[in-house]
């Protein structure tokens, strides 16, 4: 189904209202209950500039640059805790979405082959690590980015996730002439829907601001082991709605802050946990997208 009516430049615009419980019924691979997709974020943070998070302050509250502890923080993650990641999920034969930097592919080319040859999903993640709205040529950026995961993977990416989820009136526009088919900046349902751009429907397919290792560690500064504590809650109601609709649940994870030694094992409980259910399907961004757009009618 394709919507005909034109956006214009209103975020309401863009979908329609319609409760999770008044839509067609989905059927998920298998009858599954609850589909389980993990994004593993890889991010290019620039030396010279401000760094988009900190685990230390500024010394008397003055930022100086180059802010050596703050990138060393990151650069950690990349060095160390992706293949914290790549163990975990390998070992579970679990594939994720792998959202990356367009400049990220040369920079940490190694994890970014390592992604590719364990089969995992790519999404654009934006050129560099800043907001859209200060991307002055969003266009050029997509289009980088799509070509840089192109030039690694041999395919362009389907999906996009904007950095800190952040867009402009015209950004979801830009992506779908870009060739870019789901999204995840949109946080609003447990289902993926459909949203109109000027080229054609894009779907946003669920993504999490709660079970986000920023916001839970990062941000809210949650003890280490709440990426379980939340996860498992979080799974187990899905798990008991999605015997009558079925449900999605995304888990955003990054390397310097999941991968660091005191939090792997806790997402390493959460795997374990989720996979002691019968009724669950783990899929990637990109087989979400394929398996809503099978559902038909149903897929509105």
């Amino acid at each position: 189904m394709t919507h005909s009516k034109q956006p214009g430049h209103s975020v309401r615009s863009r979908l329609d209202y319609i409760p999770i419980v008044d839509r067609p019924a989905l059927t998920l691979p298998g009858g599954a209950r609850v589909a389980v997709w993990t994004i593993v974020n890889v991010e290019n943070w620039r030396p010279e500039f401000p760094m988009p998070r900190s685990v230390l302050p500024p010394p008397m509250g003055q930022p100086l640059l180059p802010d050596i502890p703050n990138w060393s923080w990151h650069e950690y993650g990349m060095r160390t805790g992706f293949w914290r990641f790549l163990e975990v999920l390998s070992v579970r034969g679990i594939r994720a979405s792998f959202a990356v930097n367009g400049s990220a592919i040369d920079i940490y080319r190694r994890a970014c082959e390592a992604a590719s040859a364990a089969g995992w999903d790519f999404i654009g993640h934006g050129l560099v690590q800043g907001p859209m709205h200060r991307v002055e040529d969003q266009a050029g950026a997509i289009a980088a980015t799509v070509e840089a995961i192109r030039s690694l993977t041999g395919k362009p990416p389907r999906g996009w996730e904007s950095p800190g989820l952040t867009e402009t009136d015209d950004t979801l526009d830009f992506l779908r002439e870009a060739g870019i088919e789901y999204v995840c900046d949109w946080v609003l349902d447990d289902l993926p829907v459909r949203l109109r751009t000027r080229a054609g429907d894009i779907v946003s397919v669920p993504y999490p601001v709660e079970v986000n290792d920023v916001v839970m560690s990062a941000l809210q500064h949650q003890p280490s082991d709440e990426i379980f504590r939340r996860g498992r809650a979080q799974f187990d109601r899905l798990y008991r709605e999605g015997a009558t609709i079925p449900r999605i649940m995304p888990v955003s994870i990054h390397p310097y802050l999941t991968g660091v030694p005191h939090r792997i094992g806790h997402l390493e409980a959460l795997y374990d946990h989720i996979r002691g259910h019968d009724d669950v399907v783990f899929m990637t961004g990109a087989e979400i997208l394929d398996w809503y757009l099978g559902q038909g009618e149903a897929a509105i």
